[in-house]
Order: structure tokens, then C-alpha cells, then sequence
């Protein structure tokens, strides 16, 4: 007899295959190089390790040289090369020396994955103007400023690429809590679908790609502490009924860029198990943001 107060626990989606297996043949990506920015830590840095897995050359950029030095030596242990390049994606001047620096090693990079982005919680109302321009300036202006370099490059030189953009949900749901990110991630997914009709005719192909809840070490604070209070109970928010794996979004990434996907253009990929499109039949009673944030009343 089945204890109706305890019911059986649904199996959710399957587990992925284990890390170090790869989604495409081995050598996909032999003789292509692949620049990853934000690539030293976190979900940049298992995209480009799946890159890598398939025979990729590497070229990582950030901000922070302490995560250029980790990234070194954990992607090292791929067969191919990988180089390291300090790099703020506001800076333009910055943006052109270092594919510069990457063309140096032998040639173009062939794929761009604009991963890098800033972001936290704060509500709009105490939002500070300074708050809203950095993030901005990362996340929308620093994605369009590498990706405009990398086009310009390859507009020039008449050879194909392939550029994705790290984007979120959120640009179509809005983004309580988060409306700086949710503002800049809306313009990444626009200049996707824009720059794909641009560019498209001169063989270069733009994509977004969206993650899910995938836990790693680089999450933010308010992320990692709202995982910790969840009391384990993490995956039964999703309807996966489990959280995704960093690799899983790799495998992602090394489809949208790879030959295979060459007839997918301008569309936004999302690997989150469907939990954006959750929506509960009776829906919960409203929190507002200032109280999910554990903050007191606004005062000007």
C-alpha cells in the first residue's frame, strides 16, 4: 500500500552521461581555435574544457589574472593549445589587442563565445546609477564590443565563424530583483537575432545559449546561499526534478558552434530541464522582492 502522504518520487529527466564523454565525434574541432571570455572560472570554463575535449584550441580571456592562472593549468591538460589574456570587455582598445594577441598564435579564433557578465541582487528602487552601468557595460556593451571585433575580423578577412552569447531567461520573463541583468541579457538576445540577419550572408553565424540552475564553484553569493537554505531539496524545484551539469551546457555550446549546426542561425538556445516555462496551476502567494532580499521598507 502506497502511503498517500508520502508519494513515490518521480524519476525527473535522466542523468547526463558522465563527465569527459562528448556530444560530437572526436576531433570536431581540431585546427579550430576558440575564444572564450569570463572562460577562466565557473560555466565559461567547463564550456571551453568541452571545446578543448573535442581537439580545440583555446584562447581565455578575463578580467581577474588569478582565474587566468587556475584556468591555465586545468585546461592545459588538453591536448591542445591554450593562451591566456588579461582582458576588461568594456575596454575596446583592450578587446582588439587581445585578438590580436590571439591572431599572433596563428590564426583567427573561429568561434567566440561571449560568456563574461556581471550581476546581483538588488531591487530596482535602491539601485544606485553606477550599479546600472557596470552591469550594463559588461554584460550588453562588453558582449557587443568583442562580438563587433570578432565580426569585424572575419567581415574583413572573408572567412566564416561562429559566435554564441551567453544569455538568460530572463530576457523574456523579466527579471525581478535583477532588473540591470535582465535589461542587458534582453539586448543580448536582440543582437543576436539582429547580428544572424547581418551577418549571416557573409557566413558568420550567431546563436545565444541560456543555462539553467547548473551549481559550480563561481556562483554567486546570493545564489549559493539561496541553494543552501533550500535544505537539499534544490531538485525538486525543477521540473527536471534534478539541476543541470556545467558540461551539459558545454555539449550545448560545441552543437551551436560545430558544423553540424550550420542551418541554426539567430535562435537562443535554453538548457535549463524547461524550468523557465514553470508555471504553477494555483500560483503561490506574492513575495515581494524587497522581503525575498531581506530588506526593510524603502527609504529615499
Amino acid at each position: 500500500m502506497t502511503d498517500s502522504t508520502h508519494p513515490p518520487r518521480l524519476p525527473g529527466l535522466p542523468a547526463p552521461p558522465p563527465l569527459g564523454a562528448s556530444a560530437l565525434p572526436p576531433g570536431t574541432y581540431e585546427g579550430s581555435r576558440v575564444l572564450v571570455t569570463g572562460g577562466g572560472t565557473g560555466l565559461g570554463k567547463a564550456v571551453a574544457a568541452e571545446f578543448a575535449r573535442l581537439g580545440a584550441d583555446l584562447a581565455i580571456a578575463s578580467r581577474d589574472p588569478a582565474h587566468l592562472r587556475a584556468a591555465e593549468h586545468e585546461l592545459g591538460a588538453f591536448s591542445g593549445e591554450v593562451t591566456m589574456h588579461q582582458c576588461d570587455i568594456r575596454d575596446p582598445d583592450r578587446i582588439a589587442a587581445v585578438v590580436d594577441e590571439v591572431a599572433a598564435t596563428g590564426s583567427l579564433p573561429d568561434v567566440l563565445v561571449n560568456n563574461a557578465a556581471a550581476n546581483f541582487p538588488v531591487p530596482a528602487e535602491d539601485m544606485s546609477p553606477n550599479a546600472w552601468r557596470s552591469v550594463v557595460d559588461i554584460t550588453l556593451n562588453g558582449t557587443f564590443y568583442m562580438t563587433r571585433e570578432f565580426g569585424r575580423r572575419h567581415l574583413a578577412a572573408g572567412t566564416p565563424a561562429s559566435i554564441i552569447a551567453v544569455g538568460a531567461s530572463y530576457a523574456w520573463t523579466g527579471g525581478p530583483g535583477f532588473a540591470h541583468s535582465a535589461a542587458a541579457k534582453a539586448g543580448v538576445k536582440n543582437l543576436v537575432e539582429t547580428l544572424a540577419v547581418e551577418w549571416g550572408p557573409y557566413g558568420l553565424r550567431v546563436n545565444g545559449l541560456v543555462p539553467g540552475l547548473m551549481p559550480h564553484a563561481d556562483m554567486t553569493a546570493d545564489i549559493q546561499e539561496g541553494l543552501e537554505s533550500s535544505h537539499g531539496d534544490r531538485d525538486l524545484r525543477q521540473p527536471a526534478l534534478r539541476v543541470g551539469a556545467p558540461r551539459e551546457l558545454g555539449w550545448a555550446a560545441t552543437f551551436l558552434a560545430s558544423p553540424y549546426a550550420r542551418f541554426v542561425n539567430g535562435h537562443t538556445l535554453v538548457v535549463d530541464g524547461a524550468n523557465w516555462q514553470r508555471r504553477d496551476v494555483v500560483g503561490a502567494p506574492v513575495t515581494p522582492v524587497r522581503e525575498q532580499l531581506g530588506r526593510g521598507p524603502f527609504a529615499p
